[in-house]
């Protein structure tokens, strides 16, 4: 039986907070894997970020942008931090 959709939990932190409005959302979605993911929520908020320079976690796991995401996921988008 082929799975249609998936819901996740989706949480923005810094710039990416800003640009969405929102500190997390649940999303449903046909994104296969983060990037795919990352892609559909950026046609959304238009993200200032691009994927590779974000750091993005898996069910609090660092994880990579080609890694598949599941019914009941937490994805966490991390942009670069700055400060000193």
């Amino acid at each position: 039986m082929k799975e249609h959709g998936r819901t996740v939990h989706v949480h923005y932190y810094a710039l990416l907070r800003e640009q969405s409005g929102i500190s997390d959302e649940t999303v449903h979605t046909e994104a296969e894997t983060v990037l795919d993911l990352f892609v559909e929520l950026n046609e959304r908020y238009h993200f200032a970020a691009r994927p590779e320079r974000l750091k993005v976690a898996l069910n609090a796991e660092f994880r990579n942008w080609d890694d598949k995401i599941s019914h009941g996921d937490t994805i966490v988008f991390l942009p670069p931090v700055a400060g000193g």
